[in-house]
């Protein structure tokens, strides 16, 4: 983040870079995993209501305000100015709840769905105006200190949009699903990083587009949208919707080379495509025949059949499935340790942008529910092999031959992206997995997640 934000502001010139750049501090106080309140000034963490497993540490909130006197402490004895420039905001799964929505507190029930996003909404606005307020205090300076965030996975991110929307000092950079996931981490021997979290290339590959868009807001003054839709515009036939964007840097993208196209098959089309999804009234799926660039701000979706009169429908983005790739054919003990399960045919084409990345999912779609990585595949006898860790099975269950499976990426995500050309500061940098090592990190913006976008 600080590497690429320096390195725009004196126009990647190294020289200019090396004589001139301020140093910066970076500093964080949190924990992952954890909910908003526990953070914030609340800290929650310490309630006699909170489960003993997460009632350890805490004081989250107080230390980043020491952090900040730490270094007003440290920049006097250096003879130099210090001042905190921007906040940075990265969570929001820990306030998840199991049907979609969101919960306050660890004892608290899940609040419906549209009063769960307003609550998070309020939430995170009121922690950056009461953090402002005390870091300005600390450090003696006045107005309003600016709070980037990511999209979180989840209702969340939805909420966090909606905060940047209704808070002129909270700005979203965008979702980070296009980033290299933790299961290419090694944390000891053999053991790999949670889905959930970054690899480090990704966390260095954000903190990239972070500080690019940090850039374009504090020195360039640039009124920053991520891309986002505007609108959704039923076609006079009904057999089609025309998405309207907000669009940092035309034209539009659909890009299934750089990731995996997504997609949910159907007998006659998709009810996913490229991460669209289209619900009716009633709430059902419609099928998909194409997701097709109309404009350089503009996407269109067609339907397999017209959707019937005086019915209406709504628009969502974001589905972590890939490739479907049919019925397991058999199992068999791989080298290693490992197992391999034998497909029915190949599917070295549509694989190729997950292996790209390093390792993906496969996701059973039939029998019993089971998931693993898969960190190996090969061609045998015009068959794709998937090789795997068997201790890496979800709840230990295994696959069975005949299972119906799926490819998927460990983020919900799809495929739509602008054409930023901006450069990166840094290239991909670990050799272990995918084959991006030595290139520059793309930082195109991807579309936020979206649910329920309500047609005209």
């Amino acid at each position: 983040m600080a590497d690429h934000w320096q390195s725009s502001r004196f126009g990647n010139d190294k020289a200019r870079i090396t004589q001139s750049a301020p140093r910066f501090l970076v500093a964080y106080a949190g924990q992952g995993g954890r909910q908003i309140q526990e953070l914030s000034i609340a800290d929650l963490s310490t309630d006699p209501r909170t489960p003993e497993s997460r009632r350890h540490g805490g004081g989250y909130y107080r230390t980043s305000l020491d952090d900040a006197r730490r270094a007003m402490a440290q920049a006097k004895t250096m003879g130099a100015d210090f001042r905190i420039s921007a906040l940075y905001w990265m969570q929001g799964e820990g306030n998840g709840g199991p049907t979609g929505s969101l919960v306050p507190t660890r004892w608290d029930a899940e609040l419906p769905r549209p009063a769960g996003l307003a609550w998070y909404r309020d939430q995170l606005i009121a922690y950056r105006k009461q953090w402002s307020a005390d870091l300005c205090a600390i450090t003696g300076k006045h107005g309003e200190l600016p709070m980037f965030t990511y999209q979180t996975l989840g209702p969340a991110g939805e909420a966090q949009l909606m905060a940047a929307d209704a808070d002129q000092n909270i700005w979203l950079v965008g979702p980070h699903y296009a980033v290299p996931s933790a299961i290419n981490s090694r944390t000891k021997p053999d053991r790999h990083g949670d889905p959930i979290h970054l690899s480090a290339d990704g966390e260095r590959w954000w903190g990239e587009q972070v500080g690019k868009v940090m850039h374009r807001v504090l020195d360039r003054s640039e009124d920053w949208q991520p891309l986002r839709p505007r609108s959704a515009k039923l076609a006079t036939d009904r057999a089609s919707i025309l998405l309207d964007f907000t669009v940092p840097h035309p034209p539009l993208v659909l890009d299934t080379t750089f990731l995996a196209r997504q997609e949910i098959a159907t007998k006659d089309g998709f009810t996913s495509l490229s991460g669209f999804r289209v619900r009716d009234t009633t709430g059902a799926l419609l099928t998909l025949t194409a997701v097709e660039i109309a404009a350089p701000a503009q996407v269109r979706l067609r339907f397999a059949r017209p959707l019937p009169a005086g019915q209406t429908c709504s628009v969502s983005y974001g589905h972590p499935f890939a490739q479907a790739l049919g019925p397991i054919a058999s199992l068999r003990s791989g080298p290693e340790h490992t197992a391999e399960l034998l497909l029915k045919s190949s599917f070295t084409a549509q694989l190729k942008p997950l292996l790209a990345e390093g390792a993906f999912f496969v996701t059973s779609l039939s029998g019993q529910t089971t998931r693993v990585a898969i960190r190996g595949t090969s061609e045998e006898n015009g068959v794709t092999v998937l090789r795997y860790d068997p201790r890496e099975l979800r709840n230990n269950v295994p696959f069975a031959a005949g299972q119906e499976i799926v490819a998927q990426r460990s983020f919900t995500y799809g495929n739509l992206r602008d054409s930023d050309p901006a450069p990166s500061t840094h290239t991909f940098a670990d050799p272990a997995y995918g084959t991006r090592a030595g290139q520059p990190y793309p930082l195109w913006n991807w579309c936020v997640l979206f649910s329920d976008l309500s047609t005209d």
